[in-house]
């Protein structure tokens, strides 16, 4: 029997409720050194969902696991129209003000550096530089046959034309870029093949289910080894991508510090978290460290 990825938590231990107070992380940000660690919540006011959330897709949906996208043609098919449609949507996405702060605080040599669990490329719009994207990025595609890169433009392009008249409309996006469609909307919707070697092409992200590459997760340990702190920002950190980087730092003695509104699983390694909305509260930190936080890139 498959076994399932992780997809929910439930908190089994009672956690100290959220606070609203910021002088915390103004005070990590002031030192300098903080490593950001995003998730989902950050990108919800540029209008994309997160997973777990009050209103988030894990309600509606369950995303496409790694096991079923490499194993079944169909599902390979309905994912690609959902993705497929979800790009036009997706890639209209703009940064917010929380992406933008991110990017005033490293632009003010406040941070060590920046990993996100996110694929949406919001962080790099808002200015923000040698990000470690976590999960991967939904610009890019690779082929699983002969590992060939291109980029999601051109592949949209190709799907175009070999879907010519689709376009049914949408119950919503998820995260992942992955669109709410029906299997009657999907239809007899075409996959296009690998233009190297016509083997399945695949976006290049880490679905649920898939391991993110070793030399990814090495790099990452590193950027918490020479952090001076962890500020986590809209993530409920349920999956251990990235819990184990929160476990990391909290071992190794160094501040743990969230933004999220609800309770995370790293809630117990942490020394706050502030239950506040992401934009608003990035940006009241900017101003009490006396730096614009949310002026566009």
């Amino acid at each position: 029997m498959r076994m399932r990825p992780t997809l929910s938590w439930t908190p089994t231990e009672d956690l100290p409720p959220g606070s609203t107070d910021l002088e915390p992380v103004a005070d990590a940000l002031s030192t300098g050194g903080v490593l950001v660690l995003s998730g989902a919540g950050i990108s919800t006011e540029s209008g994309i969902p997160d997973y777990r959330g009050v209103g988030g897709s894990l309600n509606r949906h369950t995303p496409m696991t790694y096991q079923d996208f490499t194993a079944d043609a169909q599902a390979r098919r309905r994912y690609w129209a959902r993705s497929h449609l979800g790009w036009r949507t997706f890639g209209r996405a703009r940064p917010n003000s929380g992406h933008r702060a991110v990017a005033t605080f490293a632009r003010h040599g406040l941070l060590s550096g920046v990993i996100t669990q996110n694929v949406d490329g919001l962080h790099q719009a808002a200015g923000s530089e040698g990000v470690v994207e976590l999960h991967g990025s939904l610009d890019r595609v690779v082929c699983l046959s002969c590992g060939a890169f291109s980029h999601r433009r051109e592949l949209a392009r190709r799907l175009e034309g070999a879907n010519a008249g689709f376009a049914p409309v949408a119950a919503g996006i998820n995260p992942d870029g992955d669109a709410d469609l029906t299997d009657e909307q999907v239809g007899d919707f075409r996959v296009v093949p690998c233009t190297v070697c016509g083997g399945v092409l695949k976006p290049d992200v880490v679905f649920f289910g898939e391991a993110v590459p070793p030399r990814r997760v090495e790099h990452c340990r590193t950027l918490v080894r020479e952090a001076a702190s962890l500020l986590v920002l809209g993530s409920s950190l349920t999956v251990m991508s990235g819990l184990r980087f929160v476990r990391q730092a909290a071992q190794a003695g160094k501040p743990v510090l969230i933004v999220n509104l609800d309770p995370t699983r790293g809630d117990r390694h942490a020394v706050t978290r502030v239950a506040l909305p992401l934009g608003t509260a990035l940006t009241a930190v900017a101003g009490q460290l006396g730096i614009p936080g949310s002026a566009p890139a």
